[in-house]
């Protein structure tokens, strides 16, 4: 049993072996060419020893060799990178501290980091093909013991059986209830569990009956313990939980959070603020004679202040006042019986020089001062204003979750067509799920993503900007 489950670890150690060899050797030879020198020094096979030792161990403790079988590419990816970039550490130190006379250690380091990149990420797809082309055969599977058979346990089995490169395998079910429908699975009560467990080659037992039902998760926790089994269980909110779902201790308590996104963390808050405030004063140095330009103009196409004040919702649900240059004529914004009047293709309250703004986005120029007060970011979920704000949050699904980070003056929704007002639910919600996605997927590289975007369509227009 050991050996199976060993065998996929040692190899995926003797790969990367492999792989830190052929770069340490091809960094040294590439070395060698442009400076013009024997690749071979009396402390290559030292430094290479250390090396290796150094992946492997860092690569256990940060969880490089965790079995991935049932997570996308994504989580590996993320653990190379934390390796690699601990290894460049411990690595660099060892060579100015213990390897002086190591020739060019600079210059070595960046290009054997660079070939450790590229080895490790082939070879790490590589190896993932190879296990689910193991797996969809019947090699290299999971047996695993579910222990329920009500509804949770049920869409936990279907979830295996269509997913195949997952590699698990159901020996059976438990259950005090016997069900007919398991085609032969029912393995028998909780009582006799002990005894299944004995007699059947499990590898982890998952617990997916209620939470209500203590007393029975206690007693299959301790006889599949006793059994020198490892319990997983299902959480009862399960079905609540999104792709971004996270766990940690509070305490001692187990706490799930079942959204979580990447702008929940201190450091990439005040990343994207720091960022917002540099782009910002760099936009607003570079472009003032824009302002000045667009004020004179909106002052001649039609009387009435430059500046246009509307109220809208942010950060936590809580108001703020957006700026933007006025495109409409003044007191235009609300019908007569008192409810607020969208914006329409060809609205007649447009100006001139506000159908241009508007059609380029040079309204929004503004707002740059939102962002450097704290308002706003550059890039995030549009606000919306206060009777289409509260109404969406009765009619569209997930609707306040866009309110977890502050608004932006442009985002994911618009570089992706979702943009101006629409009275449509599905497209609605449509808008929303972008907001959403961002959120959760949040990165600096995605923000210069929308940004460019959105110089690309300020500079075409915008067919939805009206």
């Amino acid at each position: 049993m050991k050996t199976a489950l060993n065998v996929p670890l040692l190899l995926r150690q003797l790969v990367d072996c492999l792989v830190l060899t052929m770069a340490y050797v091809m960094a040294q030879e590439t070395l060698s060419f442009f400076q013009h020198t024997t690749s071979h020094h009396p402390a290559s096979i030292p430094v290479w020893c250390i090396s290796m030792t150094t992946w492997v161990a860092t690569g256990l403790y940060l969880h490089l060799y965790d079995d991935f079988r049932s997570r996308p590419f994504s989580y590996e990816f993320m653990a190379i990178i934390k390796t690699l970039l601990l290894h460049i550490c411990i690595l660099t130190f060892t060579l100015f501290y213990f390897f002086k006379f190591f020739y060019a250690p600079r210059a070595f380091i960046g290009i054997y980091s660079g070939y450790i990149f590229i080895g490790m990420m082939v070879s790490k797809i590589l190896i993932k093909k190879l296990f689910l082309r193991i797996r969809m055969r019947g090699y290299n599977m999971k047996n695993i013991l579910i222990v329920g058979a009500g509804e949770t346990a049920m869409n936990f089995h279907n979830t295996i059986a269509t997913n195949d490169h997952f590699g698990y395998q159901c020996v059976g079910f438990v259950d005090n209830t016997p069900n007919q429908t398991l085609n032969g699975k029912y393995l028998g009560p909780l009582s006799s569990l002990g005894h299944i467990l004995e007699n059947h080659e499990i590898d982890d037992v998952v617990l997916a009956i209620p939470e209500s039902s203590r007393e029975e998760t206690e007693s299959v926790i301790v006889a599949s313990e006793k059994a020198a089994k490892r319990v997983k269980i299902i959480a009862s909110c399960y079905q609540h939980c999104t792709s971004t779902v996270s766990m940690s201790l509070f305490g001692a308590f187990p706490v799930i959070t079942i959204r979580s996104s990447p702008l929940d963390h201190s450091g990439n808050q005040q990343f994207k603020r720091f960022f917002d405030i540099c782009f910002t004063l760099f936009l607003l140095i570079t472009f003032s004679w824009l302002f000045i330009l667009i004020a004179l103009l909106v002052k001649i196409s039609s009387p009435g202040p430059v500046i246009y004040k509307q109220e809208r919702w942010g950060l936590k649900n809580k108001k703020l006042t957006i700026y933007k240059f006025r495109t409409m004529k003044i007191n235009s914004e609300w019908n007569s019986d008192g409810t607020y009047r969208l914006t329409t293709r060809n609205d007649p309250r447009v100006t001139w020089m506000g159908k241009f703004l508007r059609h380029t986005s040079l309204d929004e120029l503004p707002q740059f001062f939102n962002v450097l007060k704290g308002d706003m970011s550059f890039v995030g979920p549009r606000p919306h204003v206060t009777p289409l704000h509260l109404e969406l949050q009765k009619t569209v699904q997930h609707y306040m979750l866009r309110h977890l980070v502050k608004p932006g003056i442009t985002g994911w929704a618009q570089v992706n067509g979702c943009r101006g007002e629409n009275e449509r639910l599905d497209w609605q919600q449509q808008r929303i799920n972008l907001d959403i996605w961002y959120i959760e997927n949040y990165s600096c590289w995605l923000d210069f993503q929308i940004i460019f975007q959105t110089i690309v369509n300020l500079i075409k227009g915008d067919k939805n900007a009206f």
